[in-house]
């Protein structure tokens, strides 16, 4: 695996690839690399599947108490009812 050095960048430029990498809380150089393989088409699409950040806001908001109510509940209608499957 080779590696580059970029020589030249200007302040504004080398501050605003920093502030963009922690943006995605990524490296500079990963940031860099993702951003050169995007460019380049060297990358592939997920087609076939779809992030969905609408109950993020959600996320670990429960006590382990309403944890555990919700979980009982959850396998309360997983069971089988086996009257019904035969």
């Amino acid at each position: 695996m080779g590696s580059i050095s970029i020589r030249g960048l200007d302040d504004e430029l080398s501050s605003l690839l920093k502030k963009a990498a922690a943006a995605e809380k990524k490296s500079v150089n990963q940031f860099v690399l993702e951003t050169l393989k995007k460019h380049l088409n060297l990358t592939k699409e997920k087609r076939f599947s779809q992030e969905w950040h609408d109950l993020d806001s959600l996320f670990g908001q429960w006590s382990n108490e309403e944890c555990s109510l919700i979980q009982g509940k959850i396998d309360d209608e997983r069971k089988i009812d086996e009257e019904l499957w035969k």
